[in-house]
């Protein structure tokens, strides 16, 4: 690719390119038998999902903050009750707690990996605790048995917040298949993306997945029967077709962003420019590749100019952010406001070659160098 050009953060024309023709036919079908809500491509995504994560119920949503919510309601989560999230992640992870009257209560994240810090979550379990929800953050699940482990001490249910991770192995395990619920998200940039929004939960309880397709539909069991408060929080079917489509490329895509990942390891670690690290004991999908650097605005500026893009996941913490801070329950959370400070995220997807990433990486390290 010339200099002149500007690199995609996310290349999703160049994956239409290699499934044009199944996602084209797969639209064209959906709009011949016209069942736009509900129609036999949800069940089939559904039954595809469930198959590929390795547990019993599949049940998707309207959007992985829909899937997060629907999960909370099923447990009967509500006011009075507190669910442990980590500080540094996207404000779905505790905007879903506060929708349903229960209170955040944040814990700081590794300074390395940006998930949340397994050891200090006992401290924050108080006889209130309901559940936790760890995140995968940047494509990554955070220590699953750890915290599975704390959570079959106090009592609690873990809900795997797999936006991010989904298609990431942990232990032998896919990640949303983690714990008792996991939710992931379709958001067209997500690893597994549509072209709209979409979600999905995954849970091997029957009587939870009975619950959380109630919900999706208003608390119906059948038609105008409403046995609970519920939501309108189905996918549509158009997007559950597009999903199926694009799984049909997911497991190489996955390979490819496992190369590529390492790629971008090798090359900052040549350049001495710190990263997101990861664990051996699981692998990441790469939804972001993220690295830490510091004067974060003037690096952005100078790959601007070089025409790298390049994005900040996330800002500022949960504990600083002005609908939160006052809502959550938190202590000192030093490395989630260092991370936020610090915390790149650059052009990542299943189809960035090497000499690009070598183009990226000379100019990340010459920004750095500039400012030195």
């Amino acid at each position: 690719m010339p200099a002149s050009e500007m690199i995609p953060f996310s290349d999703l024309g160049a994956q239409y390119g290699e499934i044009k023709d199944e996602v084209d036919s797969a639209i064209a079908r959906v709009i011949a038998h016209g069942r736009f809500i509900l129609g036999p491509e949800v069940a089939e995504m559904e039954d595809a999902l469930a198959d590929f994560a390795g547990v019993r119920h599949c049940i998707s949503a309207a959007s992985g903050t829909e899937a997060l919510l629907i999960s909370l309601m099923a447990l009967g989560i509500g006011a009075g009750d507190e669910v442990i999230v980590p500080a540094f992640t996207f404000a779905a992870t505790a905007e879903v707690v506060l929708l349903v009257g229960a209170t955040p209560v944040l814990v700081d994240i590794e300074a390395d990996t940006c998930n949340i810090d397994a050891a200090l979550i006992a401290a924050a379990v108080t006889e209130r605790t309901r559940a936790i929800i760890p995140v995968g953050l940047y494509g990554q699940p955070a220590d699953m048995a750890e915290i599975n482990a704390i959570a079959e001490r106090h009592g609690l249910i873990v809900i795997e917040d797999a936006a991010q991770s989904f298609g990431a192995v942990y232990h032998n395990r896919k990640s949303a298949a983690l714990s008792t619920i996991g939710c992931t998200s379709f958001f067209p940039s997500k690893p597994l993306g549509c072209y709209g929004d979409g979600g999905a939960i995954f849970t091997e309880d029957p009587n939870l997945a009975q619950a959380m397709r109630e919900i999706r539909v208003h608390g119906q069991d059948r038609r105008y029967h409403h046995v609970r408060i519920g939501l309108g929080g189905r996918m549509d079917t158009l997007q559950c077709a597009i999903v199926l489509a694009k799984l049909t490329r997911f497991e190489w895509e996955l390979e490819q962003r496992q190369v590529i990942g390492r790629r971008y390891n090798q090359l900052f670690d040549e350049r001495g420019i710190e990263r997101v690290a990861q664990r051996h004991d699981r692998s990441s999908v790469f939804a972001q590749y993220t690295i830490l650097v510091d004067e974060r605005d003037r690096v952005q500026a100078l790959l601007g100019d070089r025409q790298i893009p390049s994005a900040v996941h996330y800002p500022a913490p949960l504990s600083r952010q002005p609908a939160y801070c006052g809502a959550c329950v938190f202590g000192p959370l030093p490395n989630s406001d260092r991370a936020a400070a610090r915390v790149l995220s650059l052009p990542m997807h299943a189809y960035l070659d090497g000499a690009t990433q070598e183009r990226i990486a000379d100019a990340v390290a010459g920004a750095v160098a500039t400012g030195a």
